[in-house]
């Protein structure tokens, strides 16, 4: 099996998911010295493939339009799944690159075109044809994947695909084998009904992102998502019609998507954290699934800061009040004339007070760039640290300083405070 590349910087990083179809180019931008957001205006939180493109969003794996779309239905061509494939795994060629009639050398994609026919990911047609434009149908992206990462079935092919799928009589001949073991090793995801695979229909972006994300969960490099769509998942118990979490309960979250917060001691700045694992009971009941989110903010306390939580959603949209803090956090970061801007913001997620300080004390006004954290510009804050030599801003690890606590008993289920 091929070794998994970790897919490079935001929009670059799934530019075949970035481009619309006839488009004559991707769509690729340079680095963003910050992560994407996860957030999508046309991806819903209980949009069923939301909980695959928000992780893979936050990792910088996929990339959505410049309107801030992802556009999670429109179609993929053969020729954006190359793309996608080059990005996504690296590999030794197995086989002689071959020249196909209808890829000019000058195509966008014909380098990402040849790379996935040689390292087995892709094939043509007779003729010596690759339809480079022909959008790809479900079926061809899981034997895709089964091909390149060398997955094989360790039972009989019709009997496992009897077993997951009402429509397994529809399977081409070629895919049945490559989709029975894609299907052994969960990486087959189905909407709106996990028994039909649909396996001639056009796969879309939201597909590809659900089938790419089981793959990288396969090979353990994220955390498995509890969906009802994957195929051959053991679900794990939900939530109980009613249940209450005690005050002082913690949860564990995470910050994808920068190393380290920089935020102004005055300032409040919105931030959303992702549960990092499942919060069970003792026997192993989910009450609050991996990859649900908390809706808070930065807010100013005691000398430093500390992140108030003010909604919890859940992976399955459902949406609840929710009292927990974080501890408070002292540690700063001293910003003086003539320092090196770029390395203070690397890797950086920036409060706009903070940038607001640093184009203040610096001088440098093109900081505002990589401010992430929304709130008032950086523009409309910079008269409050003009006039300073330095200014302390608040450093927070999101590792280790964003763990939260129930700060009153949290009510899940049909109560009053779900949404």
């Amino acid at each position: 099996m091929s070794n998994f590349n970790c897919w490079k910087s935001g929009t670059s990083a799934l530019m075949a998911l970035s481009v619309t179809a006839g488009a004559i180019a991707p769509l690729v931008t340079s680095t963003p010295s910050f992560a994407q957001t996860a957030t999508f205006s046309d991806v819903t939180a209980n949009y069923w493939a939301n909980p695959f493109i928000a992780e893979l969003a936050r990792r910088d794996i996929i990339a959505g339009f410049p309107d801030g779309t992802f556009k999670p239905e429109q179609p993929v061509t053969r020729a954006q799944f190359a793309a996608i494939v080059r990005q996504a795994f690296e590999k030794s060629p197995e086989r002689s690159a071959i020249q196909f009639t209808d890829v000019p050398t000058n195509y966008w994609a014909a380098s990402a075109i040849q790379e996935a026919y040689t390292t087995g990911f892709l094939a043509g047609y007779p003729g010596n044809r690759f339809e480079p434009d022909q959008n790809i149908p479900r079926e061809q992206v899981l034997v895709s994947l089964a091909s390149g990462l060398d997955y094989s079935p360790t039972g009989e092919a019709t009997t496992t695909l009897n077993q997951y799928y009402s429509d397994a009589n529809a399977i081409s001949g070629y895919a049945r084998s490559p989709i029975a073991a894609a299907s052994e090793r969960r990486i087959v995801v189905n909407y709106p009904n996990v028994r039909f695979l649909n396996p001639t229909e056009t796969a879309t972006r939201a597909d590809v992102a659900a089938f790419i994300y089981q793959a990288l969960a396969n090979s353990g490099q994220v955390t498995a998502i509890n969906s009802p769509y994957v195929v051959g998942q053991a679900q794990q118990p939900t939530t109980p019609i009613a249940v209450t979490i005690p005050s002082g309960t913690a949860i564990p979250v995470k910050y994808d998507q920068a190393e380290r917060i920089l935020v102004a001691k005055e300032e409040t700045a919105p931030l959303t954290l992702v549960v990092g694992q499942n919060v069970v009971t003792r026997d192993g009941t989910v009450l609050i699934p991996s990859g649900s989110q908390v809706v808070g903010e930065l807010r100013p306390a005691e000398g430093g800061s500390q992140f108030v939580a003010r909604e919890l959603v859940l992976t399955t949209g459902q949406r609840y009040q929710i009292n927990a803090t974080s501890e408070v956090i002292t540690q700063t970061e001293r910003i003086r004339k003539g320092i090196n801007v770029g390395n203070v913001v690397k890797d950086a997620a920036l409060g706009a007070g903070a940038a607001a300080a640093i184009q203040a004390v610096t001088g440098d006004r093109d900081v505002e760039v990589g401010t992430t954290l929304g709130g008032a510009g950086a523009g409309a804050l910079i008269g409050l640290f003009l006039g300073r030599n330095s200014v302390d801003l608040v450093a927070i690890d999101p590792d280790t300083d964003l763990q939260l606590t129930l700060g009153s008993d949290l009510a899940l289920g049909q109560g009053t405070n779900a949404r």
